[in-house]
């Protein structure tokens, strides 16, 4: 049960440090630059009704989270 709870930790510590870099950058510019937007992404826009899918930026998103995960989580 320690792995896990140091497991969680070491989660909630990255989840801390993502969402202070993400405030940081959505008060600077008004969004996260790097993220959205992608020719993949389904946007529509109907009136006042708007949906946005951000289909291309997830499947970027993931990939990008396998390949580190891979790599830091061998032991």
């Amino acid at each position: 049960m320690t792995d896990l709870g140091k497991i969680l930790v070491g989660f909630g510590v990255v989840m801390i440090v993502l969402g202070g870099i993400l405030l940081l950058a959505g008060n600077l510019s008004g969004k996260v630059p790097w993220i959205g937007r992608l020719p993949g992404d389904i946007y529509i826009e109907r009136g006042t009704w708007r949906f946005y899918f951000p289909l291309a930026t997830s499947v970027i998103i993931s990939i990008v989270l396998t390949l580190l995960l891979s790599l830091f989580g061998r032991r």
